[in-house]
This record gives C-alpha cells, structure tokens and sequence, in this order.
C-alpha cells in the first residue's frame, strides 16, 4: 500500500490568484450563506456549540491550511503498519484525538473504521478537561461546513491508513461558530483569530479559495521546514500551550536563516543520519533564541514553545534504528518510504 500511496502523492503547486476570486465574495451578503432555514448542504453542523464535541466523517472536514510536512504523516503511517507496538498506535491516537486518553482493547483484525472493534480507556461521556484537551478542533463556517483547525497531519494520515479511510468516524471540540457569517466576513474572522494558516509550501500568500478541499496527502503541499520541525519537538521548543500552526511560525524563522545546516534543502534528508543532524542543528539553534526574541509574525520564542535547553533524552528517542524495540520516529519513516 505504501508504495502505491508514495507514487501517487503529488506536491500541490498553490500561487495566490489561480483560484476563484476574493472580490466576488467581498459582495456577498450575509443573507446569501444561510445556514438555516433552506440550507441546501446534506451535512451541516449549523447548531454545533462552542466547546461542544461533535461526531464527523473525516471527509465532513475542511481543511485550513494549505500543505502539510508529508514526512510527518509518513511516520505515522510507518508506525501504524509497521509498528512494533503492543497495541497498534493508531488506536491510541485516535482514542486521544477522540477525547478518551488511549485505546484499553484491540480486538484482532480491529480497525479504525469500526469503533466496536476495539475500546478506549475514556469510555464516551466520562472525558476530563485533560482528555478534552488533546482533541483536534474546528469551526463552524458559513452553510454549517466545518472547518479542522488543528489536526490536518493527523487525520489525514486516518485518510490514508488500511482500515481506516475518509469515512473514518471521529470527534472534534467546536471553538467557533461562524456561520451567520459570508465568506468574506468568515475569512477574515479566521485570519484574525489565527483560524488558518494562508501560506503555502513556499511560504507565499494564498486565498481562501486555494485551500484543499478534502484531507489526505495528495492535496496538499508539502513543507519540509514543517516536517524538520515536527520532528525537534520536544528537542527544541514544546508544543504545550502553543498557538494554532505553531511549527509553520517556526518555519517562517528557519527559512530566514542563512545557515545551510539549518535548511533541509541543504541536507541530504534521503539518509538518517543526515536527517538527524539537521534536526539536532535546528533545535540546537531554538533552544539558543533569547525567550523574547521575536521568531515570525510578532510572536516570540517563549510564546512558541522554546525549551531552555536540548533535550538530549528526547534526541535519544528519535535516534534509535529500526532494529531497536522501540524504533525511533524517523525509523519509522525510513522504513515507510
């Protein structure tokens, strides 16, 4: 299956004004996206309340972000067909992103797609703000569409997964309902909240209407700076209490240095050792950054997540070979691709 998939993931090529046209939907009245009465969209979450945890099929979902870092979503789907797991990882995860800690019972054959064949540790309706608050969000937008605004690596790699696929069932929590707004009210309410992320995989400006329109890794760009960064996590800077598209901000920084070591187009990232060294590069330049020295955007390193030093143990962890009981991530990853 991974060689297949492999072959037909595409780099999607998004430059502002391909796509559809801002000024067209700057006209639009807030009365011409009703939600209700005569919405005409078959699936619509119009009612869906802040904080409420609503059940969807990952193909419901609208993506907000242009491209993903497909390295990323490669170990993960390395590790969940050919993990050495107790329990397979996709179960944990998606028990985590289900709000109910991680899976407690995985029956044989038992796949994502059918929720009865396997249990998690949080049965539904006993989750805390703990379980809660690992769960992947989205907004409500104009026609009660809903929009992911955290999650896109993770459920697309739900989408690509045997067994699993975009009817794959899962539960979001609702930060926003704007879908008394029209689009052009709505985008702009996004992009003030820091919603969504309009830049693509070269790091230029796009429109709204240049967003994939369904998860999954053929439909979106693919970011190297932000696949590096996911892999310094917990090395370099932690994701803990970070604002929405906290690596992309990262990766705003990266790319405005001028060291070649810092840069994955200067690394040979096809070998594993030279994929290491760029991460330990990286992160050792993060954990360098004053806390207040502004990173991208106006946010600086303390508001993203910069440790006050390397985490050689975490390195440690990411390092080990497939050999190893406990493979590393980029193992993982090596040996997926």
């Amino acid at each position: 299956m991974h060689t297949t998939l492999r072959r037909t993931v595409t780099t999607v090529a998004v430059t502002a004004g391909l796509i559809g046209s801002s000024t067209m939907l700057s006209q639009a009245a807030p009365g011409d996206f009703p939600c209700a009465p005569g919405n005409s969209n078959p699936v619509n979450y119009c009612d869906a309340k802040v904080d409420q945890l609503v059940e969807v099929a990952l193909a419901d979902l609208r993506p907000t972000q242009p491209s993903l870092g497909h390295d990323e979503v490669f170990y993960k789907l390395g590790r969940y067909t050919l993990g050495k797991d107790a329990i397979n990882k996709q179960f944990d995860d998606w028990c985590e992103d289900n709000g109910q800690k991680e899976a407690a019972s995985v029956a044989p054959g038992a796949r994502l797609s059918d929720p009865a064949s396997f249990t998690c540790k949080v049965p539904v309706g006993a989750e805390t703000p703990a379980t809660i608050a690992k769960m992947k969000t989205a907004v409500v937008g104009p026609r009660g569409d809903l929009y992911l605004t955290d999650g896109h690596h993770s459920f697309s790699a739900y989408a690509e997964t045997p067994g699993a696929g975009p009817d794959t069932r899962i539960r979001v929590r609702i930060t926003g309902n704007l879908s008394d707004q029209n689009p052009a009210m709505f985008w702009q309410t996004m992009q003030q909240r820091g919603w969504t992320w309009l830049r693509n995989a070269a790091d230029q400006p796009i429109n709204p209407q240049q967003l994939p329109a369904e998860l999954g890794l053929s439909h979106f760009g693919n970011d190297p700076y932000r696949a590096a960064l996911y892999f310094a996590r917990d090395i370099g800077y932690t994701q803990d209490g970070g604002p929405a598209f906290q690596e992309f901000y990262w990766g705003r920084w990266l790319r405005a240095q001028t060291d070649p070591a810092l840069r994955p187009e200067g690394a040979n990232i096809a070998d594993h050792g030279a994929y290491l060294t760029l991460i330990r590069n990286i992160a050792t330049a993060m954990v360098a950054l004053d806390p207040n020295a502004v990173v991208s955007d106006g946010k600086t390193a303390g508001e993203l997540g910069k440790l006050p030093a390397f985490d050689e143990k975490e390195f440690a962890k990411l390092a080990k070979p497939f050999t190893d009981e406990k493979p590393g991530k980029l193992a993982y990853l090596f040996a997926y691709k």
